[in-house]
């Protein structure tokens, strides 16, 4: 059962009871990411998410791992281009310590200017990680060339030169102009009373201020671009795609059903062509990211350099067969496998949590599972036939990275 709740600040509170289970899954949903960063502030966002677990006047970050560990408790966070979240996972005997840390870290972080610069030079090894990862760095490239020129097209981790300039003050400038009321959704699954849980929430985070920040929408105009970036790396690593529609398009879920069958498993066409049938490569798939006025579809794939060139005629190839759809088997069996994947997550509170805390901060509402099955169901092969017509056979941007001698980047330089 999903109850959900608006205070007068702003602030949102949605509780799922999930009966028989012993963990409870708590979210702190903060509608803020990358994209509301300005010149000053690039990578404040991820920076905070460090920063957050440093504590608080009241909790030390010492104090609050020993709390956590204590219980057997799970405490984490992620940032992304729109959002940022802070989640623990305890025993329901535990929930009141999980809400207490939490409750504290998004309100009242210390930002004490010696830790700042701790954890400065913790990001700035995690963007050095990143970099040493040229099949993860390959897709903030392409998000950075198709979206260029846009806010959504910074790398959500910032630059080593933002990161290192960045003062405490605009850290906190950014924390104060951002973590209010109004962009916060606190989430709660697991075996609880509702209206209890609730009211605790209200006394936690009843008296949070409103968040000043105002985010700014643009509709970016996505022209087809090639962006060969020369990298002495093992493999060459080559990311094509094409602009698609807002996260709120009702279009989503025929997407979700198209992107299963391009590339989202191993029965996927991109999987069985370059893969099983042919060998080039170990890793491929496609994806698709939405966003609050913008999105994209695209495919990735990694390869031997001297495979480059077979590799990328190959996905365009099962790029452009998508644009005359996908048949009545293909949609069948996405349905089934997408079925699957929101019936299994609940399984989890984690995945409960995070499905609930994401629905009402994204979409301003919290479907069940049936109705999110039912929204599944209903797309036709009218609707898949429609979408591929229009977001395949647009021009592709292109982005290969890898080493010089690379046959891809030869092809396309």
């Amino acid at each position: 059962m999903i109850s959900h709740r608006s205070f007068p600040n702003g602030l949102r509170v949605v509780v799922e009871k999930v009966p028989g289970v012993r963990s409870v899954a708590v979210g702190v949903w903060v509608d803020v990411g990358s994209r509301d960063e300005v010149p000053a502030t690039y990578g404040a966002s991820h920076f905070l998410e460090h920063l957050l677990f440093k504590g608080t006047d009241r909790w030390s970050a010492e104090e609050i791992a020993r709390a956590l560990d204590a219980v057997g408790g799970e405490f984490n966070a992620w940032t992304s281009k729109e959002q940022t979240v802070f989640h623990v996972r305890v025993l329901d005997d535990d929930l009141d310590l999980g809400l207490d840390i939490l409750a504290d870290i998004t309100q009242h972080p210390s930002l004490r200017p010696d830790e700042v610069e701790s954890e400065r030079n913790v990001v700035l090894e995690e963007i050095n990680m990143y970099e040493d990862s040229p099949d993860e760095l390959v897709h903030d490239i392409f998000g950075e060339t198709i979206l260029h020129h846009h806010a959504l097209g910074r790398p959500v981790l910032g630059t080593r030169e933002s990161v290192t300039a960045m003062a405490r003050d605009d850290v906190a400038a950014h924390f104060r102009r951002w973590y209010g009321a109004g962009r916060t959704v606190i989430a709660v699954a697991g075996n609880v009373d509702a209206g209890a849980v609730t009211d605790q929430v209200a006394r936690l985070w009843g008296g949070m201020e409103a968040a000043s920040g105002e985010r700014s929408i643009a509709v970016p105009v996505l022209e087809p671009v090639t962006d060969v970036r020369l990298r002495d790396t093992e493999q060459t690593h080559i990311v094509i795609g094409a602009p698609a529609f807002a996260r709120d398009d009702e279009r989503r879920y025929a997407l979700s059903a198209v992107n299963h069958v391009f590339g989202g498993g191993m029965s996927s066409r991109l999987f069985r062509e370059i893969r099983e049938r042919r060998g080039l490569v170990y890793s491929t798939y496609s994806y698709r990211s939405l966003f609050e006025e913008t999105g994209f579809v695209a495919a990735y794939a990694g390869c031997a350099p001297g495979r480059a060139d077979e590799t990328l005629s190959l996905m365009r190839e099962q790029w452009q067969a998508m644009a005359h759809g996908i048949d009545a088997a293909e949609l069948a069996g996405a349905k089934g496998h997408l079925r699957a994947q929101i019936a299994m997550g609940e399984e989890d509170t984690g995945s409960r949590m995070g499905r609930i805390g994401r629905s009402l901060l994204t979409y301003g509402e919290v479907p069940t599972v049936d109705e999110l099955i039912a929204r599944i169901d209903a797309v036709t092969l009218d609707d898949t036939t429609a979408l591929c017509a229009e977001v395949f056979s647009r021009p592709c941007t292109l982005v290969v990275l890898g080493p010089e001698a690379s046959a891809g980047a030869e092809a396309v330089a």
